[in-house]
């Protein structure tokens, strides 16, 4: 049966004289901006892969030579590179665990404000559309320890010394001002996960007894958990590459303290114009980017929300 089947369509195809297009009509009209796009991705990333495996001169013009696996002998060599890690792994770690936990204290704030709801959401996502740049400024001009404001502010408790001048006091810094400009994101994604909160399960949960504290974590937060998973995911890689407002305020000083790796890779490929080693970092990046993100595709596939 099958068999004729495929004999009468054949034939039917073999008399109209017509065949299916590979591609359709919308699928010709974007071709080109796919090809660009692939073209712009593609070319530079084999340019990188030869480069990690090169060593690259500019005086007298661009040249390259090869040196197999040097870079990467180097690179699992570097103590100093193993110290970037660490401190990229506790920028990371404590920059996305505030903004959660603050994105979510704050999300659930706005959602029991009835009037004016709005107007404070508006104020709250201000320093979100403010350029990562004039953030780090602002932090370097609030933390001066001669006209800063949160400088005068801590030498009324006893602390005299200047905030981005010491080890500890510059990397809280750093951290302070990211978590203050990305934490109304995490609210944001979080007060929209709220909204879809069934009301009829929240007034049954309250007529069989349940505080509020039980509420929130046996219904709310369970409700919510996909919309979490995916603000976490979102922040997740951005904070394992940032670098925008250290090397304006503290260009990864002072003594090191806050040189994350993307701080290393751009004084190796830009300030040492060692751009051999700069491509073996960049890749490592990607790599660890690439497995990061793939942590949390598995998590929300798990969730059935890939689907």
């Amino acid at each position: 049966m099958s068999d004729t089947l495929t004999d009468v369509s054949e034939k039917s195809a073999s008399r109209t004289g017509r065949r299916q297009p590979r591609l359709a009509f919308e699928g010709r009209l974007m071709a080109p901006g796919v090809i660009l796009l692939a073209a712009l991705s593609i070319v530079p990333f084999l340019a990188i892969i030869w480069m990690n495996f090169s060593q690259v001169r500019l005086l007298g013009g661009v040249a390259t030579s090869w040196v197999g696996l040097d870079n990467w002998a180097r690179f699992f060599s570097d103590l100093d590179m193993a110290a970037n890690w660490l401190r990229t792994g506790a920028f990371f770690v404590l920059t996305v665990g505030l903004e959660m936990v603050g994105g979510v204290v704050l999300a659930l704030c706005l959602w029991r404000v009835v009037r004016g709801r709005n107007l404070v959401l508006s104020l709250l996502l201000l320093p979100m559309f403010v350029a990562p740049v004039v953030v780090g400024l602002l932090g370097r001009f609030l933390t001066d320890s001669t006209f800063g404001l949160y400088a005068w502010l801590l030498r009324g408790t006893g602390y005299t010394g200047d905030i981005l001048g010491g080890k500890y006091s510059a990397f809280a810094a750093v951290v302070a001002m990211d978590v203050w400009e990305w934490t109304p994101l995490i609210a944001l994604i979080t007060l929209a996960g709220l909204s879809s909160v069934p009301l009829s399960v929240r007034e049954a949960a309250s007529i069989d007894g349940a505080s509020g504290a039980q509420s929130l974590r046996h219904i709310v937060l369970p409700s919510i958990s996909n919309v979490l998973l995916v603000a976490l995911l979102i922040r997740s890689m951005d904070a394992i590459r940032y670098f925008d407002i250290i090397w304006v305020t503290t260009n990864g000083g002072p003594a090191d303290a806050t040189k994350t790796v993307p701080v290393r890779l751009y004084e190796t490929a830009f300030r040492f114009f060692d751009l051999g080693y700069a491509a073996t970092i960049g890749l490592v990046m990607l790599a660890v980017s690439i497995a990061i993100a793939r942590i949390f595709v598995r998590l929300l596939d798990q969730k059935g929300l890939t689907r």
